[in-house]
């Protein structure tokens, strides 16, 4: 088995060296990935409030959402709670370290169970603060306060109602229908399977940062393209990275999205075998998991981030929260500190680049949206990830498996 395992790292780490390669080529001759078509998008797609419950529906209570990282509630009895797309989550892990995803709404008048954010539930059990009623952390009714007085109902048929749940390589995914067939292997392809080796659920979690921004595509559309880096970002991401050069590659409605840092031209100085392994220093990947979420892996010293983008309770307003982990855990007061200073500082470079610079344009183009101005947003031939996005976001809207899926 480990020696499978080794195979399968060696072959992961060798082709993200090949895109690598891509990327330094794109960097020497001063191009980037080009498709052969733009693609305007209606004002309405990020406006219109028929299209946006439509999104909803058809897309974030259809799809497997990846919702939690393992090491975000890494023992029995930890708990994430959080509000998506409108529905009330409950993330628990049972005795036996299972995750299992709930609605967070007790049977009796619908109370959550469990107040929003992170906690341990003492003894397994979640007791509803309305009238008393008690849940096991496998979410089946455990008891009725008072039940003599309050009549006699079948517990079986009122516990917690189940999401379809699974963990995979350090995430853990959902569902927000119960009963949806889950297949990660078939909605997320050869892209989840990077994942594999690196060992994500025994990394250590080390903080979040919550944002308010505008449409959920607006913001999204921004991390598949370097294009706005160099006026947008000039003063704080294109000291690193290079402006409008990316390389694309598709998974189903997934994406690697490929970004070059200024230091690219070094890997010339590096036996080409070990190109797999400087993922951080020369360049980056944005790994794109539909319908919403963007993860960012360092292998160096260094805090990687996921970033769940959930639509807000208007087509205008979306909440961003930001996850961030790394790969050791502090081995010392010393080591803690330095943590909380790394997470301090990038917080702060969030609230820059992403608050003060991505959302600010975008809170001031959704304003103008209803103006009329143009026919629509325009996506050009360099800017393919955004262009993607789009057409599966239209390929779910049609509700029609049969029709032809989009490629890359």
């Amino acid at each position: 088995m480990k020696g499978g395992q080794d195979t399968e790292q060696k072959e992961n780490r060798q082709q993200i060296g090949d895109v690598a390669e891509i990327l330094l080529n794109y960097f020497e001759k001063n191009t980037t990935y080009q498709t052969d078509k733009m693609m305007t998008i209606p004002a309405e797609s990020y406006a219109d409030l028929n299209q946006w419950r439509a999104e909803i529906d058809l897309i974030f209570k259809r799809v497997p959402l990846m919702l939690a990282l393992s090491c975000e509630m890494p023992k029995p009895s930890d708990y994430k709670a959080m509000e998506v797309a409108g529905l009330p989550v409950l993330i628990v892990r049972d005795k036996a370290g299972t995750a299992r995803a709930f609605v967070n709404a007790c049977a009796h008048r619908w109370a959550p169970v469990a107040p929003e954010g992170y906690g341990r539930c003492t003894g397994f059990r979640f007791v509803c603060p309305f009238h008393g009623w008690t849940y096991g952390a496998d979410g089946k009714l455990t008891g009725i306060a008072d039940r003599a007085k309050f009549g006699d109902i079948e517990r079986s048929s009122h516990g917690l109602r189940q999401l379809p749940c699974e963990e995979r390589y350090g995430m853990i995914f959902a569902c927000l229908t119960p009963e949806t067939p889950m297949d990660l292997g078939a909605q997320y392809g050869a892209l989840l399977e990077e994942f594999s080796d690196l060992g994500m659920e025994k990394w250590t979690f080390v903080g979040s940062n919550v944002l308010e921004g505008p449409n959920w595509k607006l913001i999204l559309t921004n991390f598949f393209e370097s294009y706005h880096f160099g006026v947008q970002h000039a003063k704080t991401v294109a000291a690193d990275f290079v402006s409008n050069l990316n390389h694309y590659e598709g998974f189903g409605p997934n994406m690697r999205i490929g970004f070059a840092k200024h230091g690219i031209a070094k890997l010339r100085d590096v036996p080409r075998s070990k190109w797999g392994r400087l993922e951080g220093p020369a360049f980056t990947f944005m790994r794109y998991l539909f319908p919403n979420v963007i993860g960012s892996m360092y292998l160096t010293d260094f805090c990687s981030a996921f970033a769940q983008i959930l639509p807000g309770p208007t087509p205008d307003k979306t909440r961003v929260v930001q996850l961030y982990l790394r790969q050791d855990s502090p081995k010392n007061d010393g080591e803690r500190e330095r943590f909380e200073a790394e997470l301090q500082e990038m917080k702060r470079g969030s609230d820059q680049v992403l608050a003060g610079e991505d959302f600010t344009t975008g809170i001031a183009t959704q304003r103008s949206l209803a103006s009329g101005a143009h026919k629509g947003l325009l996506y050009g031939r360099n800017e393919r990830g955004p262009q993607y996005f789009h057409e599966w976001v239209n390929w779910y809207l049609r509700a029609d498996p049969n029709l032809p899926k989009p490629v890359m």
